[in-house]
């Protein structure tokens, strides 16, 4: 019977204890919080990263060569390289074929230019294929 009186007594203090510290919490307001100052750096680090990332989107590409051998496909995109710099060369495969693309261009009449010129250099020919290009943030405006 002791034991029991004991125990409900200490259940009881034990009860009014976290009330009053409850109590006592909600009384004062203040929250202090510290963060690192390198959280600041890495959001804007990430910020940069993705205002530089390629967004994909629909477009075009000029196909120059569809082959089974992957070395023809490497020297076919090599060969487009060395005479246009300025464009982004891609062999695509899609079983069992590689095909040799170039560009990225949002308009059909953008890829009919380039077409024209390799067409010369590609006995062939050379094709306007609708694809989903890259396109870097400085060229979507």
């Amino acid at each position: 019977m002791m034991l029991r009186t004991g125990c409900l007594m200490l259940l009881l203090l034990s009860a009014a204890t976290v009330l009053r510290a409850q109590e006592s919490v909600q009384q004062e307001g203040n929250v202090k919080v510290t963060k690192d100052s390198r959280i600041d750096i890495l959001i804007r680090k990430q910020v940069y990263i993705n205002n530089l990332s390629i967004r994909n989107q629909p477009g075009f590409r000029v196909q120059v060569l569809t082959t089974n051998k992957r070395n023809e496909a490497n020297d076919a995109k090599t060969r487009v390289m060395q005479r246009y710099p300025d464009y982004r060369t891609y062999i695509d495969f899609e079983a069992p074929y590689f095909k040799v693309r170039v560009g990225d261009f949002k308009s059909r009449e953008e890829a009919t230019d380039l077409r024209k010129e390799l067409a010369e250099f590609f006995p062939n020919g050379a094709f306007v294929v609708p694809t989903i290009i890259n396109v870097s943030p400085e060229k979507e405006d």
